[in-house]
């Protein structure tokens, strides 16, 4: 977690939160494991208020929300479980690193699509392939060669 000397925590350029505002709970991770597994608290969950996370402007906002999808609560929180290691430190290590992820994937704006048409030469290709089959369920319905 990159902090700055105000205290909040530098998600991307310009965009940050302050760390009070995250709320975090260590649980006991699920699967295999063993007599370790059931007696230590190595899962994190992470709930991160959209509203908390200062610098993001609304289409940025948006397409947080779309990639959060069921991860964002109905309180406009979204809400991140690590439990791929057996530390409690290493499982929020990585839980700040997919939320810094998170933030700086929704930053980057969709090049806008350009619509097309296909040129002349392509239009002639499916023209003339659609004249073959044509010509050849013609055959086909004469009675022509066998085997097509």
């Amino acid at each position: 977690m990159d902090l700055r000397r105000d205290g909040r925590w530098e998600m991307a350029p310009g965009v940050s939160i302050a760390p009070a505002m995250l709320r975090w709970q260590a649980t006991a991770s699920s699967g295999p494991g063993g007599q370790h597994v059931n007696t230590t608290m190595s899962a994190v969950i992470v709930h991160i208020p959209l509203t908390a996370i200062e610098g993001l402007d609304a289409p940025a906002r948006f397409r947080l929300r779309r990639l959060a999808g069921s991860r964002l609560s109905l309180g406009d929180e979204i809400v991140l479980r690590q439990e791929s290691h057996r530390e409690q430190s290493r499982n929020r290590a990585a839980l700040e690193e997919r939320i810094m992820a998170l933030v700086q994937q929704a930053l980057v704006v969709p090049k806008k699509r350009k619509p097309t048409r296909p040129g002349r030469g392509a239009i002639e290709r499916r023209l003339q392939g659609k004249r073959e089959l044509s010509q050849r369920k013609k055959r086909r319905s004469e009675g022509g060669s066998a085997g097509e």
